[in-house]
């Protein structure tokens, strides 16, 4: 998002901690002690919507069938703190903003950047991360970010829908960014020759590098300081109890941990753990 755009969205998120996120189906979290102090949802089921294909906010091992990542650490730890259960539904990212504006699933966990267009549909939580869009390219690439600017036989995707390829389409301008269903896919077309890079969140392509040992490597930033946070139905009842518990965790440095054991940033700060 543009940097006007940007400071008035830290606001808003201010504002929202004052007043108060044929599939393969993942395992259900069970429901630990309430914590102290903080909202009781009395052992309520909740539906929190993902891709699972979006390492390292969630995907699933390929050697137990289940769902990891810091959408699933995150969520329990959630439920554990103020009395619920998370029941984790795969759903495609096409489609899941109308799915959330009509009530189908209680919170979104997908790595979803705040933008102002979204929160007149939806409601956003308080901000679990931020994160730097970036160009990952082949390891032997050697084409800097203004010659991929200016080559147009140099061939960029995204995922469509995502704010990554909205920023894929104001850096390349000149070009047609090739749009796919998930980054998965994108990044299976870099690895196979078709394309040459693709704009994804940095702690995506540090997952993608992490699973391709060699192969990848971050070319360049493309835009820097978007906020991530989870996704409700508006007027959600859930939304209060969620920022209650992210701000809990937040100040005992649980959420700092999982963010480091995921490679996330904390708000506030552009650096990795």
């Amino acid at each position: 998002m543009k940097k006007s755009t940007f400071v008035l969205t830290v606001l808003i998120l201010a504002s929202i901690v004052l007043t108060a996120c044929g599939a393969k189906t993942a395992p259900t979290a069970t429901s630990g002690n309430h914590q102290s102090g903080l909202p009781d949802l009395g052992g309520k089921t909740i539906t929190v919507a993902l891709e699972n294909s979006y390492p390292p906010f969630n995907s699933i091992d390929s050697s137990t069938n289940q769902g990891v990542g810091w959408d699933y650490d995150v969520s329990r730890e959630i439920c554990k703190r103020i009395n619920c259960v998370a029941e984790f539904k795969q759903t495609a990212w096409d489609g899941i903003f109308p799915a959330m504006q009509a009530g189908e699933y209680d919170m979104l966990a997908d790595g979803v950047t705040f933008k102002m267009g979204r929160a007149w549909a939806v409601d956003f939580s308080i901000p679990y991360t931020v994160v730097a869009q970036q160009l990952l390219v082949k390891a032997d690439d050697t084409h800097t970010l203004d010659q991929f600017v200016s080559d147009a036989s140099l061939k960029v995707g995204s995922q469509i829908g995502t704010t990554n390829y909205i920023a894929a389409t104001e850096t390349f301008p000149n070009k047609q960014i090739q749009s796919y269903s998930d980054f998965s896919a994108a990044v299976i077309a870099l690895l196979a020759g078709d394309i040459d890079g693709v704009v994804l969140d940095d702690t995506v392509a540090y997952g993608e590098m992490q699973a391709n040992p060699n192969k990848l490597k971050v070319a360049a930033d493309v835009k820097t300081g978007d906020l991530l946070a989870f996704v409700f139905p508006p007027n959600s009842s859930l939304l209060g109890p969620v920022n209650a518990a992210l701000r809990s965790m937040h100040d005992d440095g649980t959420l700092t941990a999982l963010n480091k054991k995921w490679n996330l940033a904390d708000p506030g700060t552009t650096e990795l753990k």
